[in-house]
């Protein structure tokens, strides 16, 4: 093994072949950017590894610190609760060991030129002022990272010349795609370019195209495009390596502000201080938190104290 902090790449894992082999196509392009550094890969559901086999394979091949990062665009359960338990359990299992949790890849410079360019390449040339996009996300009981999805589609509009961007969910929170798309055609857009703002394919980003393809069937007056998801890159290997470093050097700190489990925001107050559950995914799908996720604090009740998440 190289010398140097191991790197934990946490994925989501996905029930479709092509979305968990983009996934291992973009561990190749990470490696490829990482300099001989040591990459784990493991999912937290629906795809092998599991993250503890990941995390055992990483120690069994010598690891003695491992900076986990979550390829998560948007920060809620999963990487808040599903990630922090599984170095939790790490920790318990090989004490001698060092585990620090890196942020999400979050609202970055790198990811929005990357989304700019898969809007750019499904808009071509038109013109701006009567183009609009629909950038669709996955959709969170989080609310928190559903109004993230928002700012990313301000920064997007702003100053970039891709006209209207309409934020829009393919589950769990409103809008819908239709809904954003209706809203498109009232504020006169005559072409809308639909991009799942999604790291890899799955069965999500074919409902989104499958929606898309309804709403144009009942809407002949607009043209609508289908733009790609944003797929391995070399961009988001090096905010992947950024991130990791950030946790390695204990750097990982997190805008908490509006996060349900710490804050009371209205509708969410009985998440407040809730505990993450250790068990493993697998075997049951709670959502508590607590915000000791630096690495090097065990997991506790959340009481509102200054530990910091990623």
């Amino acid at each position: 093994m190289s010398a140097g902090p191991a790197l934990l790449l946490i994925g989501h894992g996905s029930r479709s072949a092509a979305g968990v082999d983009e996934y291992w196509q973009f561990a190749d392009v990470l490696r490829g950017e990482a300099n001989g550094l040591e990459i784990g890969c493991g999912f937290i559901e629906l795809a092998e590894p599991d993250l503890d086999t990941a995390i055992d394979a990483l120690v069994g091949r010598g690891a003695t610190s491992v900076g986990a990062v979550p390829l998560v665009l948007l920060g809620a359960g999963h990487m808040k609760n599903d990630g922090p338990a599984a170095l939790e359990r790490g920790r318990r299992r090989h004490q001698g060991v060092r585990f620090e949790y890196g942020r999400a890849l979050g609202i970055h410079p790198l990811v929005l030129a990357l989304a700019e360019d898969r809007i750019r390449a499904a808009v071509g040339a038109d013109d701006p002022g009567e183009l609009a996009v629909v950038l669709v996300g996955r959709g969170s009981s989080d609310p928190d990272a559903n109004a993230d999805l928002y700012k990313v589609g301000r920064l997007l509009q702003d100053s970039r010349g891709l006209g209207l961007v309409e934020p829009a969910f393919i589950s769990l929170a409103p809008p819908s795609v239709p809904e954003a798309l209706e809203r498109c055609r009232r504020l006169g857009a005559t072409t809308v370019a639909v991009v799942p703002y999604f790291m890899f394919t799955g069965i999500l980003v074919d409902r989104i195209h499958d929606q898309a393809d309804a709403w144009a069937a009942d809407h002949p007056d607009v043209v609508v495009r289908h733009g790609a998801h944003l797929g391995p890159d070399p961009r988001i290997a090096r905010l992947v390596l950024e991130r990791h470093q950030e946790a390695i050097e204990g750097e990982a700190r997190m805008n908490c502000d509006c996060c349900v489990y710490r804050i009371a925001i209205p509708g969410y107050e009985e998440q407040v201080g809730q505990p993450t559950p250790l068990h493993a995914h697998a075997h049951a799908h709670g959502h508590g938190h607590d915000h000791s996720h630096n690495g090097g604090v065990p997991v506790h009740e959340h009481t509102g104290g200054g530990e910091h998440h990623g």
